[in-house]
C-alpha cells in the first residue's frame, strides 16, 4: 500500500510540475510576443463596412469580439446582401436557415448556432452562447427558443427579392412538375441576375494589447437542403482562434473547409512561424490535395471546381488572404484606413472566368 500511494504520489507531483512548466512557459511566450502599434480587423471581401465599424469601436477600447460582431451586423441587416442574415437566399423550401460562430481570444471561449430561423443577426445569439451557456452550438429549434428566451424577436428574414429568386429555382428546376416559370419580361431585372451561389462574412480583429477574436455568419448555399450546415457554426472550420497566436476565418465551400478543420490550420502553421499569408496558402494546398479524392469536385483541368478563401491576422498584427482562385479580395483596416487587398491564390483562374 505504502508503495503505491507513493508511486501515485510521485505521478501527481511529475505531473504537476510539468504542467507548472508549461504554464510558465506559455506565460513567458505571451509576456514576450510584442503588441501590434496599430489594431487590425480583416475581412472577407464583403466586409468593408465591417472592419469600418470593428475599427471604429476598437479605437473606443472596446473588446475585438464586440467589435466585430458590430461590424458584421450591419451586413446582417442589410435586405440587399443576400447570403447573410436578413435578405439571405433561402433553402429549398423557401426558408431562410442561418449559421454563425464566434470565438474570444483572451478567453478561448466560443459560441455557435446553427439552422436558426427567423432571428436576424445569428452573430449576437451565438455569443449569448457563448456568454450565458456551458455549450458550444445549438441548432435549429433549440437556437430559436434560446435566442426568444434572451428577447429576441422572430421576423420573417424572406425578402421580395429572395423570394422571387427562389421561385424562379423552383419553377424553372424541372419540366415535369406543376410549377411554371413566368415570361422572361415579367421577372424583374435584378432578381435574374442573381447567381446560384452561397456567401458569407469573416471579419477577425487583434487590439493594441494582442488580444484577438473572430466572427462568421452566413445564409449558408441557395436552394440547400433543409438542416444544411456548413463551415461558418463550427470553430476550427469557419474560424479559430488562439490568443497566443492568431485568428482565421473562412468562406466559400464549407463541406472542404470541415472535413479539413481549414482555419484550425491556418492558426497552427502561423504558430509554426509562418506569415499569414503563407499560412492560408499552406491550408489551401492540403484541402486541394484531399479534393483529388472528391472527382465531383473537381473541373475538367482537375483542379477543384470550388472557391474557398482563408483570412488571417497574428498576435503582431500582421495579416494575410489567400484563395484557390486568382481575382478574390479582402476587406482590411490596418489601423489607418480601410481598403481591399487582393488575395494571394495557388492557382489562376481561366481568362473567361475572371472577375
Amino acid at each position: 500500500m505504502k508503495t503505491e500511494i507513493s508511486r501515485r504520489n510521485f505521478i501527481k507531483a511529475s505531473v504537476g510540475a510539468g504542467a507548472a512548466s508549461l504554464l510558465s512557459s506559455g506565460k513567458n511566450r505571451l509576456e514576450a510576443a510584442p503588441a501590434p502599434r496599430k489594431p487590425v480587423v480583416i475581412s472577407s471581401g464583403n466586409g468593408m463596412r465591417a472592419v469600418d465599424k470593428a475599427m471604429e469601436l476598437l479605437r473606443q477600447g472596446q473588446d475585438p469580439l464586440d467589435a466585430v460582431i458590430a461590424g458584421v451586423n450591419i451586413v446582417e441587416n442589410d435586405p440587399d446582401v443576400t447570403s447573410v442574415g436578413y435578405g439571405g437566399l433561402p433553402n429549398e423550401e423557401g426558408v431562410v436557415e442561418l449559421d454563425a460562430s464566434v470565438m474570444h481570444g483572451p478567453t478561448h471561449n466560443g459560441g455557435a448556432v446553427a439552422s436558426i430561423r427567423n432571428i436576424k443577426n445569428p452573430s449576437k445569439v451565438a455569443k449569448l452562447v457563448m456568454d450565458r451557456t456551458a455549450h458550444a452550438l445549438l441548432v435549429g429549434e433549440g437556437a430559436l427558443r434560446f435566442a426568444k428566451a434572451h428577447g429576441f424577436n422572430e421576423e420573417n428574414l424572406l425578402t421580395d427579392r429572395a423570394r422571387e429568386r427562389w421561385l424562379e429555382r423552383k419553377e424553372k428546376l424541372s419540366d415535369k412538375d406543376f410549377w411554371y416559370p413566368p415570361k422572361s419580361d415579367e421577372l424583374d431585372e435584378d432578381v435574374r441576375a442573381f447567381v446560384d451561389a452561397h456567401g458569407t462574412i469573416n471579419c477577425c480583429a487583434v487590439d493594441t494589447k494582442g488580444d484577438l477574436a473572430a466572427v462568421t455568419t452566413t445564409s449558408g448555399f441557395f436552394f440547400k437542403i433543409p438542416g444544411r450546415v456548413g463551415d461558418s457554426p463550427i470553430h476550427g472550420a469557419g474560424l479559430y482562434v488562439d490568443n497566443e497566436v492568431g485568428a482565421a476565418g473562412s468562406t466559400g465551400l464549407g463541406e472542404a473547409n470541415i472535413l479539413t478543420c481549414g482555419s484550425n490550420m491556418v492558426v497552427e502553421f502561423m504558430r509554426d512561424g509562418h506569415s499569414p499569408e503563407e499560412a492560408c496558402l499552406r491550408a489551401l494546398k492540403r484541402i486541394v490535395e484531399k479534393a483529388n479524392l472528391w472527382p465531383d469536385r473537381l473541373n475538367e483541368r482537375g483542379l477543384p471546381s470550388f472557391g474557398l478563401n482563408f483570412y488571417a491576422v497574428n498576435k503582431k498584427g500582421e495579416y494575410g488572404g489567400a484563395n484557390i482562385w486568382s481575382g478574390a479580395r479582402f476587406s482590411l483596416h490596418d489601423g489607418t484606413q480601410a481598403k481591399k487587398v487582393e488575395s494571394a491564390y495557388l492557382f489562376k483562374r481561366p481568362p473567361e472566368k475572371n472577375r
